[in-house]
């Protein structure tokens, strides 16, 4: 079985006509990557990521209406979605979806993983 059949189509998944729209409004208001970009180096966003992925296709298969609503609410809720630039959806947030840790230190070595247990007080 190929990954898009495992996956489905880009719109059965809730990326369909209404989603492009929605995705172009968003990236003209906020242009720029929210992970690296900085007022000296800005990177333009090109992906509207849901910051807390709304699981639509695990709700859709769990056959709960409740669940499937929850999920299409989170989906849609543009509190929950963020400007990446594709490199940052494709590592950094992936990584830290993965593994539930932000990867990396600051200039001066703290690590910016705010559970590591450096930054616990």
């Amino acid at each position: 079985m190929k990954g898009n059949e495992r996956r489905g189509s880009s719109a059965s998944r809730g990326y369909g006509h209404r989603w492009r729209l929605a995705r172009e409004v968003f990236l003209a208001a906020s242009p720029f990557c929210s992970m690296c970009s900085t007022d000296h180096r800005p990177v333009a966003a090109t992906v509207v990521d849901h910051k807390v992925a709304p699981r639509l296709q695990e709700a859709k298969q769990g056959g709960d209406p409740d669940k499937i609503k929850a999920a299409w609410k989170l989906f849609w809720d543009k509190d929950n979605w963020q400007p990446l630039c594709k490199l940052c959806h494709d590592s950094v947030k992936q990584r830290l979806e993965r593994s539930g840790r932000v990867a990396g230190c600051s200039p001066s070595g703290v690590p910016l993983d705010p559970k590591h247990h450096w930054n616990r007080r």
